[in-house]
């Protein structure tokens, strides 16, 4: 850390601190299963606590015969669509999709060909930011890391909002929409940014272009010479169609739902969410994934060799390669089983565009992690659970295809799942209608207070 003008703690006065709180500070996990308590708000099983009612997403990845849980292949649903439904007409007939599956998620309906058209031309109509905004909310504070710039950029809106407090469901829907067109450009001109004032690159800001989808217009803005292809941005689109949204239970749309319920503005819900994606056990594992890939690439010789990944992923488990966290990233889901049908799409539609940039070794090592990594857990640890790849084994590699820095993977998703956000705190404030406030059993010990002469 630099502060100029502040003294660091000293490593002693740190292990001062540090020893302090070890010495009076710990709560036996067993502890919990004695009590009843459900760690991470989920049952012994592994589902989800059910904590509240939502008619935007449904995620799917078992069945139930009693307390038995049946593993399925998943399905994600957006208002009551199946999300290979979407992509298949995004496939078919060449159509970009993010807009729509925004319109579908915040309102609850399919819009037809002038609806539609009405509300690109709203987005359009909002995607430059208000005057001023990027000299002095992002140029004149640059981040090293751009999920904490985007969360300050959005809280910074509420300065440009006379009804920042309102949350009426016009003001929502507002606001809502204003996030949804300003945040690509937020977080493009947050990279421009960081990579003048730490890598001493050149700054460049290009506005956005009326006329292009939302996926068209990040590679526009993001890129020097501002020329992209129409299969490039198809991928793009798919991939934010895909990060959309999640049902209520993940962890981003949930704190947008904590907030929400305490009848606070919608830049701090958001702003919330965003920082809960920034994690590496939320949307940036694949950040994860794609230090984990570039691992294995320079460590075994063929990739699609069976025998030799299998003998590199037994490395990983026993916390002999990798990060040692015996982790393999990308496998394994809190509710999908048998697969993730977000991680099939971006595998079968990434494939020809991974080939045509050189990077088929790549692509063949996802899918290898993808087939070997579930039988390498169940002969190490001898476990009968089902394990597939998730979502983020595949979409770092999406990324890499588009030429997109690392520092992007996890703000994209975010600004993909913005909309579902939104529709999160809508629900939330016109249905809910009560304060989310879950109970935690203390445990300490009961003792008296002891003079300071005394101690």
């Amino acid at each position: 850390m630099i502060y100029p003008d502040v003294q660091d703690l000293t490593t002693e006065d740190l292990k001062i601190l540090c020893d302090a709180y070890r010495k009076n500070n710990f709560i036996d996990p067993e502890t919990s299963e004695k009590l009843g308590v459900k760690r991470g708000l989920r049952n012994s099983d592994g589902t989800g606590v059910l904590a509240g009612l939502t008619n935007i997403c449904d995620v799917i990845g078992y069945a139930k015969d009693g307390d038995k849980i049946i593993p399925i292949d998943g399905k994600l649903i957006y208002r009551g669509i199946d999300l290979n439904d979407i992509v298949n007409e995004a496939i078919t007939k060449d159509r970009f999709l993010f807009e729509e599956v925004a319109w579908l998620l915040l309102f609850g309906s399919l819009p037809d060909e002038k609806t539609l058209n009405q509300f690109h031309t709203i987005l359009e109509t909002h995607r430059e930011l208000p005057d001023g905004f990027a000299e002095t909310q992002i140029m004149a504070a640059p981040s090293p890391n751009l999920m904490n710039k985007m969360a300050r950029s959005v809280l910074a809106m509420y300065s440009y909002d006379e009804e920042a407090e309102n949350t009426s469901l016009e003001n929502i829907i507002k606001q809502s929409i204003n996030l949804i067109a300003e945040m690509p450009s937020m977080m493009v001109y947050a990279y421009q940014t960081k990579k003048h004032a730490y890598n001493h690159e050149s700054l460049y800001f290009h506005y956005p272009k009326p006329g292009l989808s939302t996926a068209e217009n990040i590679l526009a803005m993001y890129r020097l010479d501002q020329n992209y292809t129409h299969e490039e941005a198809k991928l793009l689109d798919l991939l934010m169609v895909v990060h959309a949204d999640h049902g209520g239970g993940n962890n981003s749309a949930f704190t947008t739902r904590v907030l929400s319920s305490t009848g606070t503005d919608t830049y701090s819900a958001i702003a919330s969410a965003i920082l809960s994606l920034k994690g590496p056990k939320h949307g940036g594992a694949n950040l994860m994934v794609m230090k984990q890939l570039d691992e294995i690439l320079d460590n075994v010789k063929d990739v699609s060799s069976d025998d030799e990944m299998k003998a590199y992923l037994f490395k990983i488990i026993r916390k002999e390669a990798g990060d040692h966290s015996g982790l393999i990233y990308g496998i394994g889901h809190a509710v999908y089983t048998k697969s993730d049908p977000r991680a099939q799409i971006l595998k079968q539609y990434s494939k020809n565009l991974a080939y045509e940039k050189g990077l088929a070794k790549e692509y063949t090592c996802l899918c290898q992690i993808e087939k070997l990594a579930p039988v390498v857990f169940k002969e190490l640890k001898g476990s009968t659970k089902n394990v597939c790849a998730n979502v983020d084994l595949f979409s770092g590699l999406v990324y890499r295809i588009l030429g997109i820095s690392e520092d992007l993977f996890t703000p994209i998703f975010a600004l993909s799942r913005v909309a579902g956000w939104c529709s999160h705190r809508m629900e939330e404030v016109e249905f809910a209608n009560r304060i989310i406030r879950p109970a935690y059993k203390y445990v300490g010990t009961s003792r008296e207070y002891i003079s300071l002469e005394n101690r």
